[in-house]
C-alpha cells in the first residue's frame, strides 16, 4: 500500500492550489482520510479530515477557505485550499486509516503520504 500525493507548489498570497492524495495497493477498503501539515520549526498539525460517508473536520485556521473531499472508487483525498496565506507554508501530508489484505488476512493501519511542499509568498 502507499500514498501518493501531487499538486504541492509555489503560490502567491490570495491564490488557490489543489492537492491530491492516491492510495493504491491491496485495499480492502479506507476508513478516515486526512491532510496534515508541518512548518519548519514545528510540530505537525491536522489540516482537514474526512470519514468514508463524507464528514468532515478542520483545523480552525483554514475553515472557510480549504476544502476536503474523497472519491471513493478512486481511493483519492483532495484539498482545495483558496484564499492561501504565507502562513499556510509548509510541507502537507496525507493519510488514510484503512483496511488492507494479504493473502487471506486483512490488517488494520495508518498510512501516510511522502508530503507535498506548499510554499505561500507574501
Amino acid at each position: 500500500v502507499q500514498l501518493v500525493e501531487s499538486g504541492g507548489g509555489l503560490v502567491q498570497s490570495g491564490g488557490s492550489l489543489r492537492l491530491a492524495c492516491a492510495a493504491s495497493g491491496s485495499i480492502f477498503s479506507i476508513n478516515e482520510m486526512g491532510w496534515y501539515r508541518q512548518a519548519p520549526g514545528k510540530q505537525r498539525e491536522l489540516v482537514a479530515g474526512i470519514t468514508s460517508l463524507g464528514s468532515t473536520n478542520y483545523a480552525g485556521s483554514v475553515k472557510g477557505r480549504f476544502t476536503i473531499s474523497r472519491d471513493n472508487v478512486k481511493n483519492t483525498v483532495y484539498l482545495q485550499m483558496n484564499s492561501l496565506k504565507p502562513e499556510d507554508t509548509a510541507v502537507y501530508y496525507c493519510n488514510a486509516d484503512l483496511i488492507y489484505y494479504s493473502g487471506e488476512h486483512h490488517y488494520t493501519d495508518l498510512y501516510w503520504g511522502q508530503g507535498t511542499q506548499v510554499t505561500v509568498s507574501s
